[in-house]
């Protein structure tokens, strides 16, 4: 256990400590803590921009009372007696706000969902060592890009007693290597830095970026047999928190897989996908302490088996809750992989696109689960198996039913991490697990 996830944990047990022995009765309260000590460093032409470490720790704290509930937020210092007034304050105001607000229908109560206790220590490069472990084997690159690593910590405490700690220590360097106006972007995260890993990493996105040195193509707007990376459908597939695997959002008439959870529409059944928390990249547990399944199957070769339920969309409508957390989108998506092998995905897209990246990702139709995008980076026009050059960006508008069921032709035998690399206010937690895909007809419009 590093020295912060300890201090982190004791100092934590004593300000909730302090706040749970001020309720009185008909009083609930849930705590929720978030911490991180982590070292970010940002690089632009191989070189050091910025870099800090960053040690922060604050509390969400619920209270519910009289059927009604009211969530507020502090940071916390870490002297020990400043956050128990600080805490002590928040409680406050929850009850000043609380006494105003009408009876909330669907209260989920407050109960003991348990407790449960994970830490995932890491094998991260040392601070000191740092920049040239990164910038060696990038000598003679224009790098730029974004380096955050250290402990991720999420905690839980309620009034009924219940406990639940997660304590991560990783890593992402989340990189672009340029040559004058062209990019290729790449991304290395885990648990344990590997010299050799990392300098691979970096050979395959150089040789992205070689290839945008030839001639561009232009290509025209059309239907085109498209390989998309596997960081480029983890785009594609992120979307799917927007709505569409949530039971609130179905119920509600809005989300965009609505003709699919009623039998209307169908998927491939090379498609099945998961929310695995095995992967460590976030916590089993949601902001109520409840505990989800180590593995919950969400699409099986096509089919649905669950969609995301949290406990106020359950009591609301009537289902089974399954700890989706309240936005009910997926934390930590692992897709099943396929059979193309890597050396063999040029010959086959035979003719046809190979992308990278993508961005600008919406709905643009949700009844018929249609998304919009742009291509983004080392995007390339490959013939009779060989790439030709790259291609200028273009607009696509695809729907989902059609490019993942029957345009589906296949799935890599290998599959990438993409950690989510938000760092407002906070480093993230959560990300996913995807392969690359191969897709017949994809629609480029613009």
């Amino acid at each position: 256990m590093s020295h912060f996830m300890n201090t982190v944990r004791v100092h934590f047990d004593a300000v909730a400590n302090h706040v749970l022995g001020q309720l009185t009765d008909g009083e609930a309260i849930t705590l929720n803590l978030s911490a991180e000590d982590t070292l970010y460093v940002r690089f632009n032409a191989n070189r050091v921009r910025q870099n800090t470490d960053v040690q922060q720790m604050g509390v969400s704290l619920q209270l519910q009372s009289q059927g009604r509930t009211v969530k507020q937020s502090c940071t916390l210092s870490g002297s020990l007696d400043a956050d128990c007034d600080q805490l002590s304050a928040t409680l406050q105001s929850c009850r000043a706000e609380v006494a105003v607000l009408d009876v909330d229908p669907n209260q989920v109560p407050i109960v003991n969902h348990g407790s449960s206790d994970e830490e995932f220590p890491g094998v991260l490069v040392a601070p000191l060592d740092l920049v040239p472990a990164i910038l060696e084997a990038a000598q003679g690159c224009d790098l730029a890009g974004l380096y955050a690593g250290g402990v991720v910590i999420r905690a839980n405490r309620n009034s009924a007693g219940q406990s639940h700690w997660f304590a991560s220590e990783s890593f992402f360097l989340d990189y672009s290597l340029y040559d004058g106006p062209r990019a290729a972007k790449g991304s290395y995260a885990g648990a344990r830095w590997d010299t050799l890993a990392w300098a691979a990493n970096l050979a395959r996105t150089r040789d992205l970026l070689d290839q945008l040195k030839r001639p561009t193509v232009n290509v025209k707007p059309g239907q085109y047999r498209t390989y998309l990376a596997p960081r480029a459908f983890a785009d594609v597939l992120g979307i799917m928190g927007w709505n569409a695997l949530s039971a609130a959002a179905w119920k509600q008439g809005r989300s965009p897989f609505k003709k699919w959870v009623e039998r209307e529409a169908h998927f491939s059944p090379l498609l099945s996908f998961s929310e695995n928390f095995g992967l460590a990249l976030t916590p089993r547990f949601n902001s109520q302490g409840e505990v989800s399944e180590s593995l919950l199957p969400l699409m099986q070769a096509g089919e649905l088996r669950t969609l995301l339920v949290s406990s106020r969309t359950a009591k609301e409508y009537g289902l089974t809750g399954n700890a989706a957390d309240e936005g009910e989108a997926p934390r930590s998506l692992d897709v099943a992989c396929g059979t193309l092998a890597e050396r063999d995905i040029l010959q086959a897209i035979g003719t046809g696109l190979y992308l990278s990246n993508v961005h600008y990702l919406n709905w643009s139709d949700p009844v018929s689960a249609r998304v919009t995008g742009m291509t983004r980076y080392a995007c390339f026009w490959v013939e009779n198996g060989v790439i030709v050059g790259p291609i200028n960006d273009l607009r696509w508008d695809e729907s989902l039913y059609e490019a993942l069921g029957v345009k589906l032709l296949a799935l890599t035998d290998w599959a990438d991490i993409d950690p989510a690399c938000d760092t407002y206010y906070t480093r993230a937690l959560g990300g996913s697990r995807v392969p690359g895909a191969l897709v017949e007809g994809w629609t480029f419009t613009l």
